[in-house]
């Protein structure tokens, strides 16, 4: 009982590190673009390749988890994450930050994959939903202090100060992993790695990721996003062939079978779809629409994380006793009422409005977000809970990843690309024509109506991903659902 308190006291400054790295971003992406000359699509993969080079490691990095141990790699991701943090701080150039950004999501892929996993080899089944919970409420505490943090640097310090404030933080955390954890997980020692596997699933998703990207900026040719595409599929395809014929795959396909598994895991990524971009899209909005500092735009995000961290842990403890289900479902319906009242704001929209709607937004994630962690890793066998926590940290960085892409091009249909832009690189609101104002707050409304369908249909797996045999589950094994 008492290392189930290690462990979540290391993984809790891992989580909070993240945190506090991605609201520092959200916050200064404006003024980190304007000191280095970056224009928009430069800007946009400040984030995009955080999230990249999180993305395409997170399977492999669950697969050697399950065969060298969870405590050498989450130790490893410290390090990592620290290089690319202090790699960032120094960045003389857009492509500079590009490309140690992308060092950055590495780091944080190892330490956001093993914390799931770490916390569930040491707790409880029925005490699980309250521990993931509590690392869930530390993120969001890592981001309050991100929005609120930096906005006092900028106001202050040179950009760079966002960065490098993870530098003695993440030499504590390495430190502090090496010395407390142990490692408790059933490994497979020795199994082979599936370099073809990894291989053509890297290619997939980056390939993916890309022609996304690309069209949803107007940076290339349709004959090139049709082409990376084309790339994306034939590799996918590969992929889950190779899967399925070798011993040891990187990722088990037998999991899908699960209904629990992979109903939640389907929720989690249309979810993250609909909501990744909101924050980021509101921090423009307040910034350069409303004319907002940074650290104003910070305070005004405030309601979203103080209601997740009010609703969070309740809703963690409360799905151990009365099941998954009713929260996650709860949760998501409440999201889709916030995204609609979202997009119901306009550049002249009261604060006290936007607040509301923040409050009810951070409430419905709070409901979903640990009872569905919990759903997922409860319901795979121990000895793969490494790859499952894999599995569900690619889906959700997958759909973060979408959810920017999606806006844009949501935003695009009913906006011109040219005033997008114009907003975005003006990184100054008075240079802002009222005219454009207008037209980019109505874009944004459009996005969020879209947000709003498209995160109502994860209601629909989360609510068939069936039942947890209860009788098992108290015995500490795991059964669930097959179709």
């Amino acid at each position: 009982m008492e290392y189930k308190w290690t462990v979540l006291t290391v993984t809790t400054v891992g989580v909070l590190m993240a945190g506090i790295d991605g609201r520092i971003v959200v916050i200064g992406l404006p003024q980190v673009a304007a000191a280095l000359g970056a224009d928009a699509e430069q800007a946009i993969w400040f984030t995009q390749s955080y999230v990249l080079g999180s993305t395409i490691a997170l399977l492999f990095i669950g697969r050697v988890t399950d065969i060298f141990g969870r405590v050498k790699v989450y130790t490893l991701g410290f390090t990592v994450f620290t290089i690319g943090s202090a790699l960032t701080s120094l960045s003389q150039a857009p492509d500079h930050v590009i490309v140690f950004r992308m060092v950055q999501g590495l780091g944080s892929a190892v330490l956001f994959t093993n914390s799931a996993a770490l916390i569930t080899d040491a707790t409880p089944v029925n005490e699980l939903g309250l521990s993931l919970g509590i690392n869930q409420v530390a993120y969001r505490l890592g981001s309050m202090l991100g929005l609120t943090f930096s906005g006092l640097v900028l106001t202050y310090l040179d950009w760079r100060a966002l960065f490098y404030v993870n530098v003695p933080i993440g030499i504590f955390g390495t430190f502090w992993a090496h010395r407390r954890l142990k490692e408790i997980a059933t490994l497979e020692r020795g199994a082979p790695m599936d370099w073809e596997g990894l291989a053509t699933f890297t290619t997939s998703v980056t390939s993916f990721l890309l022609a996304l990207t690309f069209a949803a900026y107007g940076s290339a040719e349709y004959s090139v996003v049709g082409s990376l595409i084309a790339v994306s599929f034939i590799a996918l395809v590969a992929f889950l062939l190779r899967e399925r014929r070798t011993k040891s795959p990187l990722l088990d396909l037998s999991l899908l079978r699960i209904r629990e598994f992979t109903g939640g895991v389907v929720a989690q990524l249309l979810n993250a779809v609909s909501w990744g971009a909101v924050l980021l899209l509101l921090s423009i909005y307040l910034q350069l629409i409303r004319g907002l500092t940074p650290f104003q735009a910070g305070l005004a995000l405030l309601p979203f994380d103080l209601s997740f961290l009010t609703v969070g842990p309740i809703s963690g403890r409360l799905s151990d006793r009365f099941g998954h289900v009713p929260f996650t479902t709860t949760g998501l319906s409440l999201m889709s009422l916030s995204l609609y009242l979202l997009s119901l704001t306009n550049a002249f929209t009261p604060y006290l409005q936007i607040a509301v709607d923040l409050i009810i937004f951070g409430a419905g994630i709070g409901l979903f977000s640990s009872p569905n962690i919990s759903s997922i890793m409860g319901s795979v066998p121990p000895q793969r809970r490494g790859i499952a926590s894999g599995f569900r940290a690619t889906f959700f960085f997958i759909g973060f990843t979408l959810s920017f892409n999606l806006a844009i091009l949501v935003m695009t249909l009913s906006v011109p690309y040219s005033v997008i832009t114009a907003v975005i690189t003006s990184f100054n609101s008075p240079a802002i024509s009222e005219p454009d104002k207008v037209l980019f707050t109505t874009a944004l409304s459009r996005a969020y109506q879209w947000f709003a369908v498209l995160n109502t249909t994860a209601i629909i797996p989360s609510l068939l991903r069936g039942k947890r045999d209860a009788a098992a589950t108290s015995k500490g094994v795991v059964v669930a659902p097959i179709e």
